[in-house]
């Protein structure tokens, strides 16, 4: 069996060690950059499953990083940075970000957070008898995990698709922050609610009609639901 990729994108020699020692013992097989620079090429080369990234590297913007990796690949994106505002996590995020790990960290909570993201990007067979869903101009095939809006293929990273699932296979249902939380993210996201809020507003820019109602309905202080426009 191929051990699974990961790009490590750090330039802090304790962490790399750190990082890479345990994920190697553990049958990974690890790229490490410590510059920043290159790295859409060598994602490309590298085929990693998962990148690590840095923010604070020297001579490089990190949030650049991560946004122009979002546009280019759906891989998961683990920041795992010093920079501990809320403002920097939401931002991550926003660019593309599946997680946000701060600095210190524990080594088996990294391995937490990878073992989630990688879950994402195998979302598990939903216990329904249809193999899609029609929302108005959105198909979701579920067979072949694809969205499409007006027949035309939507393109989401795999934490989108997740989100999607859960909402779509309960449609109408008020689902609550941690539901979504857990569903989608995992047991220990609970108190993360702008991963959701973040995430909705993702889904809603690229599957939402500027001219009808939101697919997806905010229910102030308890969560979202699904509403097909029929």
């Amino acid at each position: 069996m191929t051990p699974t990729r990961v790009l490590l994108v750090e330039d802090d020699v304790n962490i790399i060690d750190l990082v890479r020692s345990n994920l190697l013992a553990r049958g990974f097989d690890v790229e490490v950059s410590q510059t920043g620079k290159g790295i859409p090429e060598l994602v490309q080369t590298y085929d990693p499953s998962i990148v690590l990234l840095d923010l604070m590297l020297p001579g490089v913007d990190g949030f650049e990083i991560c946004r122009d990796l979002r546009q280019r690949t759906s891989i998961g994106i683990i920041v795992v940075s010093a920079r501990a505002g809320e403002g920097d996590k939401v931002r991550a995020l926003n660019l593309g970000a599946d997680d946000y790990l701060t600095k210190p960290f524990g080594i088996d909570e990294l391995l937490a957070r990878m073992a989630a993201t990688f879950r994402r990007s195998r979302p598990a067979e939903p216990q329904v008898e249809e193999s899609e869903i029609v929302l108005g101009s959105i198909r979701i095939d579920l067979e072949a995990q694809a969205v499409y809006r007006n027949g035309d293929r939507v393109q989401l990273t795999p934490t989108e698709y997740s989100l999607l699932q859960v909402l779509a296979t309960n449609e109408g249902s008020l689902l609550s922050y941690e539901q979504l939380l857990r569903d989608v993210w995992g047991r220990g996201y609970e108190e993360s609610r702008e991963y959701v809020r973040i995430y909705v507003g993702r889904l809603r820019s690229k599957l939402d009609d500027p001219e009808a109602e939101s697919l997806i309905v905010t229910e102030p202080r308890a969560g979202y639901r699904l509403v097909n426009p029929g």
